[in-house]
């Protein structure tokens, strides 16, 4: 019996020493990257208004359109004079990137004296890409002028947003 006992005491042994002698686990390691990417500030400037002119009114209520491109077209019932312009803002940030273009869609323009007229907002693009030197767009509209407005120098405000896509 004792010979039994010491074979298994040797073999018990053997085993201690061959998994006291196997290699430890395989460790992995890696390494992670950090980025970043900055942009330039935007800068969106009003260079010219929307200007509709000189309307005269008639004993209708009519509309005047001004494209994107500046083109105004005087409907039935009105006599248009002067020269119409859309409105144009230039963008300025980083070049490259791509703005996207939103705002209101319509503005209210209040009479000097009385009155009140609406016009829906018509825009050039929706986002443009920035070059070197920057990009632009067009506003441009359709007055809704009421039958014998009252006369006077009318004007509105209204909010563009420029912001990086």
């Amino acid at each position: 019996m004792r010979k039994f006992g010491m074979k298994r005491a040797i073999v018990g042994a053997a085993i201690a020493a061959l998994a006291l002698n196997a290699p430890a686990a395989h460790a992995a390691s890696a390494t992670g990257t950090a980025t970043a990417k900055i942009l330039r500030q935007i800068t969106l400037t009003n260079t010219s208004a929307l200007q509709y002119a000189t309307i005269i009114s008639g004993a209708t209520a009519s509309t005047v359109q001004v494209t994107t491109a500046g083109v105004r077209t005087c409907n039935t019932g009105l006599t248009c004079t002067g020269t119409a312009t859309a409105a144009n803002f230039d963008v300025q940030g980083t070049s490259g990137a791509v703005v996207g273009i939103s705002g209101d869609t319509t503005v209210t323009l209040n009479g000097s004296i009385s009155g009140t007229m609406t016009s829906t907002l018509t825009y050039s693009a929706a986002s443009l890409t920035l070059g070197a030197t920057g990009g632009s767009f067009q506003v441009g509209g359709t007055l809704s002028v009421g039958a014998n407005q009252p006369a006077g120098d009318y004007t509105g405000t209204f909010n563009v947003t420029a912001d990086y896509q």
